[in-house]
């Protein structure tokens, strides 16, 4: 095994041709025999080489234009800022490189904004998007149209089984789903009672909220012998008034909750309306590393926050993609991120390491 990067010489030594004969093999130009081929083929693979993308983007100069399509932050959900740092990241690593990135937002709460700002992007020349597919119908409506024109399309945050993607980058989002139920299960007692909260406008197309609702109360039923109530409540909106009015109804009729979980970012608009931990305390569970969500982290108001790594998303996207369109290298297609479980011990370690 080479220690080493394998070069196109090494490759001839091995198989005693010539380093022309090797650079026609791995580039597939000219008529080379096909017993030839194999053994150069298989000489390349058992030395681990691997074609240099600078040499070879340099060489040809063939320019990429690649669009980027994702909501835009707001001061209530600024859980969208991280992922244009993520982008800007890998292009300054790109950047002797003929590539051009173009973003596109959409407002996160408004399925028409998406439908306006994806026909903007197809009138549009473009080689590959990175995509993050909130709006279930209309994300598969307009992936459909990438995919008549050949269109490579990475997601982010979340992924649709109905679309034939090229890549996703983020958490696998039943499995984290599993380790929120998980958490739940550890700090409620056997006799009370765990509330799932979504906060959407239109829970149905809101789909990754849906999967971490089923990988949450999958682990929970594989613990019922806890006897506990499972509840859910769908609050459409983040209006103050009404987040504090649907509380305190469901609190109202079941007194004995003591675990929420929050399926989306916005854990801090629950810890604003209920007691934090401790005597006669509420446990919350939600996602997201916002500095609401921080600060109520640090105040004892929120037990657990579960964190994606939106930069690492759109970082590893855009690097896919690039490699994918100047060297058809085929990405793993599930880049799963890791759950991170962050406390108020930890906290500090996850905000300084981003």
């Amino acid at each position: 095994m080479f220690s080493r990067k394998a070069r196109l010489k090494d490759i001839a030594a091995h198989t005693g041709v010539s380093i022309g004969t090797v650079d026609r093999v791995l580039h597939d130009r000219g008529q080379v025999a096909e017993k030839t081929r194999e053994k150069v083929l298989k000489a390349a693979k058992e030395l681990n080489y691997s074609p240099n993308i600078i040499a070879r983007a340099l060489k040809t100069r063939k320019g990429f234009n690649i669009v980027s399509l994702l909501p835009f932050p707001t001061a209530e959900n600024p859980f969208w800022e991280k992922h244009p740092e993520g982008m800007e990241k890998a292009m300054l690593e790109l950047d002797q490189f003929p590539v051009l990135l173009r973003q596109y937002t959409f407002d996160l709460n408004n399925e028409k904004s998406f439908q306006k700002k994806a026909a903007e992007v197809m009138r549009q020349n473009f080689d590959g998007i990175v995509l993050a597919p909130v709006f279930k119908n209309e994300s598969i409506t307009f992936c459909s149209l990438l995919r008549k024109k050949k269109i490579p399309f990475v997601f982010v945050d979340n992924f649709l089984t109905e679309t034939n993607f090229l890549a996703y980058i983020g958490e696998n989002i039943f499995s984290s789903g599993r380790v929120a139920g998980q958490l739940a299960d550890l700090v409620t007692p056997v006799n009370k009672d765990i509330l799932v909260i979504n906060i959407a406008k239109n829970l149905r197309n809101m789909h990754h909220l849906n999967k971490r609702t089923d990988g949450f109360i999958s682990y929970l039923s594989d613990k019922s012998y806890r006897k506990r109530k499972t509840l859910r409540l769908n609050i459409p909106g983040t209006d103050k008034q009404v987040v504090k009015k649907s509380l305190e109804k469901v609190f109202l009729k079941y007194p004995d909750i003591a675990t929420i979980f929050v399926t989306g970012s916005k854990s801090y608009k629950i810890a604003e309306n209920v007691n934090g931990i401790g005597e006669n305390g509420v446990n919350i569970i939600g996602y997201d590393l916002l500095d609401n969500n921080v600060e109520c982290l640090k105040e004892g108001k929120i037990r657990f926050l579960i964190g994606q790594r939106p930069e690492e998303q759109t970082y590893r996207a855009i690097k896919k993609l690039f490699e994918y369109l100047s060297l058809k290298k085929m990405p793993d297609k599930l880049d799963y991120l890791p759950v991170d479980i962050v406390t108020s011990e930890n906290v500090d370690f996850f905000i300084n390491s981003r």
